[in-house]
Formats: structure tokens, sequence, C-alpha cells
């Protein structure tokens, strides 16, 4: 049972417009928004994150945006520690929480838990690590299927983290995946103690995709070239989360010779149409029961009504 006032979590694929729509909420409601965007983070990362500008910045509170230097890496455990301080803080205050963000890795803090409890010592580590590069992948698989007689259920075997991932835990814990997952699904998620409500903001796509094309253009007006040349100066290449993510990638790799400069744009369009397929098959399967808002005709008085 929840002990504390709501979260109130609203998501939607890229361009859908949620920034304009969490700031007007946020404004009727007496609420502080919190970023659940996983390149909000970044210092620098301005244009082609299509960060709030400062203005709308100074229309309300807001959190978890510009925390991280460019070469720094972020992951869930220091989100949630930040959020969880945070949205205390928030509520303390006697405010409203509005958690902003399509980010499905991190959204998940919100609903579950995200962590367990295996310890996976470094000598077991480098060991798994030794005989993978030495043997390969599918020593790796062969091996994790004789620790789980009864099938990996659906674990991506062509995808050598997750299963070098999934042994690890194995070997450590002397658990089989299945158990692992049921006690997972047993534990307290971060935010347990509080209601949450969700809604998702939703489009038709053509109408998505062409607002994904005005965004490039703003951006490449806004010269997203240049901010990428300095955040490059600024050890962006030592962050791959940063520098792998769309409108970046692509423009090291027009910088780096590898694209031309006239398929910037399409490339960047093209690249951020499979990520909102990619976020559509998320929130279809792993989006916890919410309510789906026609961006359109959003109201924000009645948005989580």
């Amino acid at each position: 049972m929840a002990r504390f006032p709501p979260l109130h979590v609203l998501t939607g694929p890229t361009a859908v417009g949620k920034t304009e729509l969490a700031l007007r909420w946020a404004e009727t409601h007496d609420a502080e928004i919190v970023s659940c965007d996983s390149l909000l983070f970044y210092r620098g990362m301005d244009i082609g994150t299509a960060k709030p500008t400062r203005e709308e910045l100074a229309r309300v509170p807001h959190h978890l945006i510009d925390i991280c230097a460019p070469r720094e890496a972020m992951n869930i455990a220091r989100y949630v520690m930040e959020a969880q301080a945070v949205v205390a803080a928030i509520v303390a205050r006697g405010r409203q929480v509005l958690i902003t963000g399509g980010s499905g890795f991190y959204l998940k803090a919100f609903f579950g838990p995200v962590a367990d409890d295996v310890a996976v010592p470094p000598e077991l580590r480098a060991e798994l690590n030794s005989r993978y590069e030495s043997d390969g992948l599918a020593a790796m698989v062969v091996q994790l299927r004789s620790l789980n007689p009864d099938g990996l259920g659906s674990l991506d075997v062509a995808n050598p983290r997750r299963v070098m991932r999934a042994l690890e835990r194995c070997r450590a814990s002397g658990r089989t995946l299945d158990q692992l997952r049921a006690a997972f699904a047993a534990q307290p998620g971060p935010f347990a103690d509080y209601e949450v409500r969700c809604v998702r903001l939703t489009r038709e796509p053509t109408e998505l995709h062409a607002r994904i094309d005005q965004r490039i253009e703003a951006m490449l007006t806004a010269e997203l070239v240049e901010e990428v040349r300095g955040l490059l100066a600024q050890g962006l290449r030592d962050n791959p989360s940063g520098a792998r993510s769309i409108g970046y990638r692509e423009t090291i790799a027009m910088l780096e010779g590898a694209l031309p400069e006239s398929a910037l744009p399409s490339e960047i369009a093209r690249n951020t149409r499979a990520l909102v397929r990619k976020q559509r098959t998320w929130f279809r399967t792993q989006l916890p029961p919410h309510r789906e808002v026609p961006a359109a005709t959003a109201d924000a008085a009645t948005l989580f009504c």
C-alpha cells in the first residue's frame, strides 16, 4: 500500500510532445519535474537531445538534468539513488512530482525492482571473460544451458553481453535464471511506497515522423555539428552511451569522413524512427497498466484524471 503522495509519470516516444505538456501540467499543479531521459543527464549535450531551453527550465523546477560531464558514465544505481533523494525532497516541500522521459531502462525504476542481490566476484568475471575470448560465444551458451536444464526463457543467446551477464549471475548465485527471475520479481522496487500514475502520449506515425524531421532540421540549424565538435574536445568518446546516441553518433561519423554531410539529416531521421519503434515495443510489453492519451488533443488539466 502506498504511504506517500502519488508520483505522476508522463512518457511516450521521442518527439511526441512531452516537454510542453509536462510544463503546462506542472505549472497548474504545483509540481516539479524529474527527468527520466538518459541523455539529459549530460552537460553540454543540449541541441542533439532537444533539452529544454533555459526559458523552459525557468518555468518549473527541473531535476536530474546536467548532472554529468560528457565523459562521465551514468548507471541505473546512481539514477535510483539520486531520484529517490530528489523525489523525497519535492514531497517534503509539499509539491507534486512529475517524472517525464522516454528512457525505458530508467523509467522501469518507478514501477518495480531494478537490481538483484547477486554480487559477481571479480575473479569469476575475469575467468569467464578469459574463456569467452578463447572459446567464443557458443561455448558460453553451452555452459549457460548446462546450468539451466529447464531452458533460458527469452534470453537473447546471440547477444554476448546478455549471455555473459546471465552466466555470471548463475555461477555467482548457484541459481538458475528462472530462480533468479522469481527472486527479482518478488523484491520491492525503490519507489514501492508511492502510488505511480502513468500516462503515455501517442501520435499517428505520419505525424510523429514529420515532427522528427522538424526537430532534426531545428537541431542542424542550431549548430548541432559545432556542439558535437566541442563535446569531442571534452571527452565525449570516453562515454559510449553519449557517443553512440542518436544525433551524436551520426555527426561524429560525418566529422570523421565516414558519412557524407548531405546524408546527415536522413541518417539521423532513419535511426530516430528505428528508436521510436523500439520505444513502442517497450511501452507495449514492459510498461505497467497506464493511460494512453493522444498528444494532439491532450489537456493538461485532466491529464492524470
